[in-house]
């Protein structure tokens, strides 16, 4: 897979991130962190911005985050106009990097608040297509 089956809408295809999208079809989040000055990084990086090592390891991102901060779009961009309203959400995760996502519907907007335990969990939008999204951490 590559980037053309990741999200609404595509643009590009090639990365050199793009097992990215090959985890997420296999029900992982994953994301790099550099093994030469061991810091994570989201999104993904093939190269470390820090020390410049192009020497980066997948790691998976399992445990619940806390919800730092959210916003509910009530107009979308091309791929989401049938979607609005829809809630983006940023979570901070011990790794210590910060994901944006979009908030799974499950979630009821009147328990939405700062604070909120979540989850990164994949998710496929049809038999070509992969995104991800903040659910409840159960």
């Amino acid at each position: 897979m590559d980037f053309n089956n990741f999200g609404v809408i595509s643009f590009t295809g090639a990365a050199k991130i793009s097992p990215f999208v090959d985890h997420l079809f296999q029900g992982r989040f994953m994301t790099t962190k550099c093994t030469h000055c061991n810091r994570p990084f989201f999104p993904p990086q093939a190269d470390c911005p820090h020390c410049l090592s192009d020497d980066m390891e997948w790691i998976e991102i399992k445990d619940a985050g806390t919800l730092v901060s959210y916003s509910t779009a009530m107009f979308g961009p091309a791929g989401f106009e049938k979607k609005v309203p829809y809630t983006l959400g940023i979570g901070r995760f011990r790794e210590g990097i910060q994901i944006l996502a979009a908030v799974a519907d499950e979630i009821d907007s009147q328990n939405l608040k700062i604070g909120l335990k979540v989850k990164v969990k994949p998710v496929k939008l049809n038999e070509e297509r992969v995104s991800y999204e903040f659910v409840l951490d159960q």
